[in-house]
């Protein structure tokens, strides 16, 4: 995943442009922030999570505070020429092969759940980017498997935010289509069930419940 770290500065990917002459470069994408005359780093003492597009560039980043009383726990690069934060979701570069070998995606809400998933066996796995699942989602999905599984928390902002990709995904439904929910316990994260039992996750997703069952439940 290449997962790296943001320095405690305010200058360090600035100097660094700035040799290349790349200022304007680092503004239109987002690494930059320009206020009142000064230029400045977007990402400070965070880590740093590359957002890859489905050919392996890098189109952005996500990145998570180091220090609890920050303001943002994460903060992504704004949407640019090349970063569309709409239409793409994290992890699907590293886990295209996977997806192609199970014929199947399991969508979670952040980047740490996608990478505890990978390293528990479960590389067909991918998280939208801090935003609501969109249809332009679903779209981009559909094209590498049919058989897709959300795996949401179980509080009621979990529960809402399904229901928000189920009306979503509704258009979209063709013959083969395959749409999951899998709800956690309260409290738990896909990463913390995966990195202290794995099997636990793969029974969660074993009871998911089919779209039309989660539709009349919440009616």
């Amino acid at each position: 995943f290449e997962i790296g770290l943001a320095k405690d500065s305010w200058d360090d990917v600035t100097n660094t442009l700035k040799k290349d002459n790349k200022i304007k470069d680092g503004l239109g994408i987002g690494l930059l922030v320009e206020s009142k005359g000064k230029i400045y780093d977007r990402f400070r003492n965070r880590i740093m999570f590359p957002i890859r597009n489905t050919s392996g560039h890098t189109i952005a980043f996500g990145g998570r505070a180091l220090k609890k009383d920050d303001n943002a726990k994460y903060i992504n690069s704004p949407e640019s020429e090349i970063f569309y934060k709409s239409a793409e979701v994290y992890g699907l570069f590293e886990s295209k092969q996977e997806i192609n070998k199970q014929d199947q995606i399991i969508i979670v809400e952040g980047y740490t759940d996608v990478v505890a998933l990978h390293k528990n066996g479960f590389g067909n796995c991918v998280a939208t980017l801090g935003t609501a699942f969109t249809k332009l989602h679903i779209i981009k999905l559909l094209r590498y498997s049919k058989n897709i599984i959300f795996c949401f928390d179980g509080d009621q902002a979990g529960k809402n935010a399904a229901w928000k990709a189920l009306v979503n995904c509704l258009p979209e439904i063709r013959d083969g289509v395959k749409i999951g929910f899998s709800f956690l316990k309260d409290g738990t994260d896909p990463d913390e069930i995966c990195n202290n039992n794995p099997k636990e996750f793969q029974d969660i997703l074993s009871k998911k419940k089919n779209l039309s069952e989660f539709m009349q439940e919440k009616e």
